[in-house]
């Protein structure tokens, strides 16, 4: 089969070269996919290749979190699935031992495993996966809208139901609001009946978030993003923030912008990772900063019910073959993708 697999770390392309490598078999508990989408993703896939999740035991790998498709084959002890089923990844993978696992929140495992990362992913034609990772798709969901579902749904409900408890009525900025994960805050926070606050870097951005149900859009390269939320307000601020950008100019003018007892939620640092935090404004207005990532099993059934009832829109900017996985990650590079690229290998 064909993947595109990187022997060594470094830059995506200089390190991954599209091969043909032996197909995978399925082991013990294992289910063999016919990949038909998989996300392209900044952070997990170009990070990743440059060895910043994993050491070198992890090579040689193939990258491309969440695949979706159609099981080719299953491996032994393998009951509730078989060949022909349409399924979509969870990509994270928990120990199922640690005392966060046993409490019922394997979303905080620290030693949750990734595909994609520490084990071959999705950017081949076939991968071999845990059947405990499988979910079967909802008639209606395609394997694109199903693999962008899974890959942002999940962490978007964990962060503003499970860690922000975003109650209804209640105000929500979503920073990088067109982005995957942003638009999926989006459409989230709606669905809890909240009234959102779309802040993205260019108008077309601002407007796109718009077209997926944010009451009101800034644009923080043009406006004042703290005085904005504060007109629009009326001078309160928002109770949440949903933050997936880290960066250092942007940061703190949405901090500014939380009410009195407001939450920050935040995952994703592709501005810097480092930014200045205001502590007086932190203990002064019982401020909290809640940092996250992954989600429960429970919380992707969840989203992946919500897309079925065409309730949560996968924003996919383009489905491309296996071949042309160089061109979407100079795509996303370049900052300008509104939603997400999904690689369908299965494509010629």
């Amino acid at each position: 089969m064909k993947a595109y697999i990187a022997r060594r770390y470094g830059d995506p392309a200089d390190a991954l070269r599209l091969e043909d490598v032996p197909q995978p078999q399925p082991g013990t508990g294992e289910v063999l996919l016919r990949v038909h989408a998989v996300t392209v993703n900044r952070t997990r896939d170009i990070q990743g290749v440059r060895g910043h999740y994993s050491g070198p035991d992890a090579l040689p790998m193939v990258p491309g979190m969440d695949p979706a498709g159609e099981i080719a084959t299953v491996g032994d002890g393998v009951a509730d699935l078989r060949p022909g089923m349409r399924v979509v990844v969870n990509s994270r993978t928990p120990c199922n031992d640690c005392r966060f696992c046993k409490e019922g929140n394997d979303a905080d495992c620290p030693h949750a495993t990734q595909i994609g990362i520490h084990r071959w992913g999705g950017y081949a034609e076939y991968v071999a996966v845990p059947a405990t990772s499988c979910m079967v798709l909802p008639d209606r969901l395609s394997y694109a809208d199903a693999a962008v579902t899974m890959r942002h749904g999940p962490t978007a409900l964990m962060l503003l139901d499970g860690k922000a408890g975003l109650r209804p009525g209640e105000w929500v900025l979503v920073m990088g609001a067109a982005g995957g994960l942003g638009s999926t805050g989006v459409q989230v926070a709606k669905q809890l009946g909240a009234t959102v606050i779309a802040g993205a870097g260019a108008d077309e951005r601002v407007a796109f978030a718009r077209s997926l149900g944010a009451d009101y859009g800034i644009n923080y390269r043009t406006s004042d993003l703290t005085d904005e939320v504060r007109r629009i307000t009326g001078g309160r601020g928002v109770d949440v923030v949903f933050e997936n950008i880290s960066d250092p100019t942007t940061w703190p003018k949405a901090f500014a912008a939380l009410a009195y007892a407001g939450r920050l939620v935040t995952v994703g640092a592709h501005g810097g990772g480092t930014v200045p935090l205001d502590a007086r404004r932190l203990y002064l207005n019982r401020l909290r900063v809640i940092g996250a990532a992954g989600a429960n099993r429970r919380d992707a059934e969840r989203a992946l019910a919500i897309a079925a009832e065409g309730k949560l829109r996968a924003p996919v900017e383009a489905v491309m073959p296996l071949a042309r996985l160089p061109v979407a990650f100079a795509l996303i590079g370049e900052g300008k993708v509104a939603g997400k690229l999904v690689i369908d290998p299965s494509m010629s």
